[in-house]
């Protein structure tokens, strides 16, 4: 029996798809050594720029003199330490909910919480756009499975219609690739006419959105009775690492009990909590980071228009630049790269064919002059840059809509 590794391998490349990992030699922030190179980066989720503050490594350091550096085990076994009780009561509070509990990653909360929560003769029902790990949690559950189309509320109503069992609505917040907002408002009134409930993963709402950083739901003025399973990570713009669910006595006390990725993952690091306790404090504290980075966002999209440049309707801290082929993507990043910049290229199948594109990530931690190195060389390298192919681009794109289609108008998994 042979897998055919090296073949998958060698299409990938042909496809100029294959993926690297960068080598980080320094601490997070805009100014980094990636394999061996010092650049200037935009292209990390920490947004608010806590990733290597002060205060958070100092408690770090602190936490672990105190708790040690292992959980030691699961949460319901001797690994659930009093850091880790007290950033979950911080949390619930936070986000003006009962209870929060506590998750290793932001994949094992998304799949926790909808495996926990719908099953056979059920219905789960998502946006086509979400992440992975919504997409990888809808269809492990057992539930009936069906996408609608992006921030499509029509979409939506039409698969509610047939919806059976518990239902329940799944969606992004700000979507990771394109940094537009979901239509949480009429979604979540259209979920609600249905009796269904709506599940939130604000990974990248939480810390930039909302008045006080409370993320998407703050930031639309809504409530546990609009979004009953709020899932938020920690390692964007909390600087830290791990994820939350926020919701209910009710649906916090069941995750305990049947999310397996909660019963059967060691638990964090008490230190890891000590971390993201200090840096909820400082979130909430210092204003001015949602403030500066609202002044590059925007500035960056006047600088980007002015270039030429596609963007995509987002006044988020995600700023993709929309080139299509995947070629053209890398030899952009690479034109960046030779500059001194450091901006990934995102590819197929993390987007949809068609749609390559430079992700494009801000954070309050960049400066104004560091924005307008960035611009510059945007400037500079956009006419550098090979001709499209018309040919494979109207092909990819022709493949992305018939894609598209056949993904919104699916069946719904039995």
């Amino acid at each position: 029996m042979s897998f055919e590794l090296a073949t998958r391998l060698a299409a990938r490349h042909a496809q100029h798809l294959y993926r690297r990992r960068p080598l980080l030699d320094s601490p997070q922030g805009p100014e980094v050594i990636v394999d061996g190179r010092p650049l200037l980066a935009f292209c990390s989720n920490d947004y608010l720029g806590l990733a290597n503050h002060p205060q958070v490594i100092a408690a770090w350091r602190a936490g672990a003199e105190r708790w040690g550096v292992g959980g030691g085990s699961s949460h319901l076994v001797i690994g659930h330490s009093r850091p880790h009780h007290e950033l979950e009561e911080a949390l619930a509070e936070f986000t003006g909910r009962p209870r929060a509990l506590l998750f290793s990653s932001g994949y094992m909360a998304n799949l926790g919480a909808v495996t926990a929560l719908v099953g056979q003769g059920d219905t789960v029902l998502e946006d086509r756009l979400n992440h992975a790990s919504l997409l990888d949690a809808g269809r492990l559950s057992g539930a009936r499975f069906g996408r609608y189309r992006h921030n499509d509320v029509s979409s939506l109503e039409r698969r509610l219609q047939t919806a059976r069992g518990n239902t329940l609505v799944v969606t992004d917040g700000v979507f990771s690739m394109d940094g537009d907002l979901a239509d949480l408002p009429t979604l979540c009134a259209s979920a609600k006419a249905k009796g269904a409930w709506v599940m939130v993963d604000d990974a990248h709402g939480f810390g930039p959105l909302g008045a006080t950083g409370g993320g998407i739901v703050e930031h639309f003025g809504l409530g546990q009775d609009d979004v009953q399973v709020l899932v938020g990570t920690l390692g964007k713009a909390f600087g830290t690492g791990g994820a939350f669910i926020a919701g209910s006595e009710d649906l916090i006390e069941s995750l305990i009990q049947f999310a397996r990725p909660y019963i059967y993952t060691t638990s964090q690091p008490p230190a890891l909590a000590c971390a993201t306790l200090a840096s909820l404090q400082v979130l909430r504290r210092e204003h001015w980071r949602r403030e500066h980075l609202a002044r590059l966002i925007a500035r960056f999209r006047q600088g980007a228009q002015d270039i030429g440049l596609t963007l995509v309707d987002s006044h988020t801290a995600i700023q993709p630049i929309l080139i299509g082929d995947s070629a053209r993507a890398l030899q952009l990043s690479s034109l960046l790269k030779d500059r001194g910049l450091l901006v990934s290229a995102i590819r197929p199948p993390t987007v949809p064919a068609g749609t390559a594109r430079l992700r494009v990530t801000l954070s309050a931690a960049h400066s104004a002059a560091q924005l307008e190195l960035l611009l510059e060389a945007l400037a500079e390298c956009w006419p550098l840059l090979a001709p499209a192919d018309a040919n494979a681009n109207a092909n990819a794109n022709a493949d992305s809509d018939a894609d598209t289609d056949a993904d919104a108008e699916e069946n719904l998994d039995g």
